[in-house]
């Protein structure tokens, strides 16, 4: 009989700022899954512990977490630190990384990275520059550039010092930072995600919906293609978050779309 174990725990991220996280495990993992999320996402975020329960049971201790300057605490709710969230960077992410591989990898496992959407890039940042050491990377849904604002907006941001974007998961008006720009303008080569990706010599696996409205399946098709073990899944007729909704039980009905970014999952943890 399967006994699922469960911890929350908390490790200072960037700037001494907390990283909140939860570790779901059976008696013998075979490796270890590092779940990073998305802009305006969080670790219990739709399919996040429905996949993380699902990949524990199939062998792997399975560990997801709040970036620290996501603006989420521990708690599902809504976001309580917004002044961090304003100051956020791609920087910041990777720093998060660092300590969260450091917290969670293991000598004695396989350690494989998923990060969806821009959780995805940060990702991407962090093996590409060489900051954190894991075997398999695996990006679903996620951009193939750092900076995907047109240049009015980017100018906007610039002036102003801050540009507006609704969460309307909670109704909350939430602001972006100036310096979310200028970090990249300071260091564009090290914020250049297709170059990054040319220097990754483990295997990357890039899973993108056909059908995703928010970023589009070209960018998967970039990434996979410039990497030098690159393999592209196109999920037929998934959307963003491959048709789930937020939020999602444990014993939901999988979307087919769902079922999909699974076994391709489950394949990569039996093979690790």
């Amino acid at each position: 009989m399967f006994v699922m174990q469960q911890r929350h725990w908390k490790i200072d991220g960037s700037g001494g700022e907390a990283i909140h996280g939860t570790t779901d495990e059976g008696a013998h993992p075979s490796c270890n899954l590092i779940i990073a999320h998305g802009f305006k996402g969080y670790k219990d975020y739709g399919c996040f512990p429905w996949l993380a329960r699902k990949a524990a049971e199939a062998g792997a201790r399975s560990h997801r977490f709040n970036f620290s300057h996501s603006g989420m605490l521990a708690k599902d709710g809504p976001f309580e630190r917004a002044d961090l969230f304003e100051v956020d960077t791609w920087n910041k992410q990777v720093e998060d990384l660092k300590a969260i591989v450091d917290h969670c990898g293991t000598p004695d496992l396989p350690t494989i990275l998923l990060g969806h959407s821009r959780g995805g890039v940060a990702s991407l940042l962090a093996v590409g520059r060489g900051e954190i050491d894991v075997d398999h990377l695996i990006l679903l849904s996620s951009p193939s550039t750092c900076n995907s604002l047109d240049e009015k907006t980017q100018q906007l941001l610039l002036t102003q010092g801050y540009i507006e974007s609704p969460s309307s998961r909670t109704n909350q008006m939430l602001r972006v930072g100036k310096c979310f720009l200028e970090e990249q303008f300071e260091d564009p080569e090290s914020h250049d995600l297709l170059a990054l990706a040319t220097r990754i010599e483990i295997p990357i696996t890039v899973i993108h919906g056909d059908d995703d409205q928010t970023v589009q399946l070209e960018s998967g098709e970039a990434v996979s293609r410039v990497a030098k073990q690159g393999t592209l899944l196109p999920i037929h007729g998934g959307n963003h978050v491959f048709n789930t909704p937020n939020p999602f039980p444990l014993d939901g009905e999988a979307s087919p779309q769902l079922q999909a970014v699974w076994e391709a999952l489950l394949n990569i943890i039996t093979q690790l």
